[in-house]
């Protein structure tokens, strides 16, 4: 927190002193009370009183001028630290490598960048504004009230270091609790986001009245989390208050019995009482701090974890790296698309040449498993290749596509692209040579231009359409209400599975990336327009890798690489593999029927 503080020290200095006079006004304001009634009051004499009781209204209202400017820094200060961790946040997730990322369940992440920072983000508040000050108040009216009679006041040198010690125990058992309740929170917001995204299923499955239940349970431990953590603020607070008031009546009854020996003044009493009754309501201000304090500490905690989560080093991004593509993006905002990063470094340039891929005794496994994905993966793929990926669901297509952006590092064995250890590449510049088009279709909020846009932030008007044209889109556009205007919904909802697989494979493309990687995303074309796709690829001066089940697209490859339980089965032409593989044989005949193998 300290470092994130420390940009604002002026700020804080200013806060700090503005509730320094706050403090000092409430702890003179009884004296000033005390001379009111010992030298007006009881010597009827009305200019003292008007002097004193003047003197008490101009030194209120300097106080209530220091409240009200204290918390305008307080909140400035609170406010841009909000921000600050918020953003810290978003650029470390950003730079989290795939295994990194995938120890944080989204729900918990989201909770942590909204929920937690908040919490954070009230605590400064409250620090600068009355957090120090509760204490102070504490201890200066002890110490004020004593100074009048240690007598009448010593009753408080027993009660206040016994509520002290109770709060101390309050806030480490509420430290704990309301952890608690913040983990109980990811578990509730995982369950709500898991049915918002898969919805049509539940509707489908008629599971509606199955996740009511779920969601219910998960929201009932949470209430009861947070009501167990409240209880023990709740109970313990009005005890402390009671043994406080016990403390004022001892102080109005032994104070009484003083004035009726002359020992004492009635301003002295009246004081000391006052003094007391601050102290009682600090208790009250204190349990609102310490339940400030217990949420702010966990939330600390949670936030301090995605912060210093140690990447594997499979393709993380270093922070600096993000930090400083974050600067560019705000100060290039005209060439900022939907995405909201910076142009790939050599996006225009890639086309000149096709990549070489290479893997050579390529060996993975995914963190906690105890067999590979992959073993043992040789294959090379020379420039301008097309090559398609064919498998059993589980066979490692997808693994063996996510080694190449270095999402992921393998345990043992080299890739090699263009003749160069791809771990020797600047990691943006490697990926920059690259278009993905992943299994699973992402679109992004946005028009349908700054999706395509996304793969490259400088693509022309004249850019777009063409990788649009290319992707077997464009048609499919120009029949939206808006054209490339046309706002995409969340996640694409509005375009069917075909239409967001090419609206993908488009944004690939207008890269010109060298390497091209398709990972299955050809599933849901018609034949058709699978042949036209694939015929427009050709137009690209790239390397093609494709993932399919389909062995019409499989055919139209230069090399068919067969993948069998993380092992290469075989590896050759539609033909070649007709002659030598059952695997593909058993494929072409469960597609084609037997007659087409036959007749091989």
């Amino acid at each position: 927190m300290f470092s994130f503080l420390r940009p604002y020290a002026k700020s804080i200095a200013v806060a700090l002193a503005l509730m320094t006079v706050e403090l000092i006004v409430e702890l003179w304001h009884p004296m000033l009370m005390k001379t009111v009634i010992n030298e007006g009051i009881l010597k009827r004499d009305l200019s003292a009183v008007l002097g004193w009781g003047g003197l008490m209204v101009l030194v209120a209202l300097i106080g209530f001028a220091a409240g009200i400017t204290n918390s305008f820094f307080s909140a400035h200060v609170s406010q841009h630290v909000g921000y600050d961790i918020r953003s810290k946040l978003f650029l470390r997730i950003q730079s989290f490598s795939v295994s990194a990322f995938n120890r944080f369940p989204t729900s918990t992440l989201i909770t942590r960048i909204t929920s937690d920072v908040n919490q954070l983000q009230n605590v400064v508040f409250m620090g600068l504004r009355i957090m120090p000050r509760a204490p102070l108040i504490m201890v200066g009216a002890l110490i004020m009230a004593l100074l009048i009679d240690v007598k009448i006041a010593g009753v408080l040198l027993v009660t206040v270091p016994v509520c002290v010690f109770v709060l101390i125990w309050m806030m480490k058992r509420g430290f704990a609790l309301f952890r608690a309740v913040q983990q109980q929170l990811d578990t509730t917001n995982g369950i709500v986001r898991e049915n918002l995204i898969g919805m049509r299923l539940i509707k489908a499955f008629v599971r509606h009245r199955k996740e009511i239940s779920r969601f219910e349970a998960s929201n009932r431990q949470l209430m009861d989390r947070t009501s167990r953590a409240l209880r023990l603020i709740e109970m313990t607070i009005p005890m402390l208050l009671l043994l406080m008031n016990v403390s004022i009546l001892f102080i109005l009854w032994f104070g009484n019995w003083e004035l009726g020996s002359n020992r004492v003044n009635e301003g002295d009493v009246v004081a000391i009482v006052i003094y007391t009754t601050r102290i009682t309501a600090t208790f009250g201000i204190l349990s609102h701090i310490i339940m400030s304090l217990a949420r702010a500490r966990a939330s600390a905690g949670r936030i301090q974890e995605v912060l210093q989560a140690q990447d594997d080093g499979d393709g993380a991004i270093s922070m600096s790296d993000t930090m400083n593509g974050a600067v560019n993006t705000s100060q290039s905002a005209p060439e900022t698309a939907a995405g909201g990063e910076t142009n790939p470094p050599q996006a225009a340039d890639s086309a000149a040449s096709a990549a070489s891929i290479e893997f050579d005794a390529v060996t993975f496994r995914y963190p906690g498993n105890a067999e590979p994905a992959l073993y043992g993966i040789s294959f090379a793929v020379t420039p301008g290749e097309t090559i398609a990926v064919m498998g059993a669901t589980g066979s490692g297509k997808s693994t063996l596509f996510q080694l190449i952006p270095r999402l992921f590092e393998p345990e043992a064995g080299t890739i090699y692209m263009d003749g160069k250890d791809i771990r020797s590449w600047p990691l943006e510049e490697l990926r920059s040579s690259i278009g993905m088009v992943p299994q699973e279709v992402v679109l992004f909020t946005g028009t349908v231009a700054d999706n395509i846009r996304w793969g490259y932030n400088a693509a022309t008007d004249e850019e777009i359409i063409e990788a649009a044209k290319h992707a077997q889109i464009h048609e499919t556009i120009l029949g939206l209400s808006d054209g490339y205007e046309t706002i995409v919904g969340q996640k694409g909802v509005n375009l069917s599975g075909g239409q967001k697989q090419r609206l993908s494979i488009a944004r690939a493309l207008v890269r010109k990336p060298k390497l091209l990687l398709l990972d299955d995303s050809t599933s849901a074309l018609d034949l058709k327009t699978e042949a036209k796709l694939l015929l427009a690829l050709k137009q690209y001066a790239c390397t093609t890798m494709i993932i399919t089940q389909k062995v019409s697209t499989a055919i139209q490859s230069d090399s068919i690489l067969l993948l069998d339980q993380g092992r290469i089965l075989a590896q050759g032409s539609h033909a070649e593999l007709l002659e030598t593989s059952e695997l593909y044989r058993r494929i072409v005949a469960s597609q084609f029927g037997e007659k087409a193998v036959s007749s091989r």
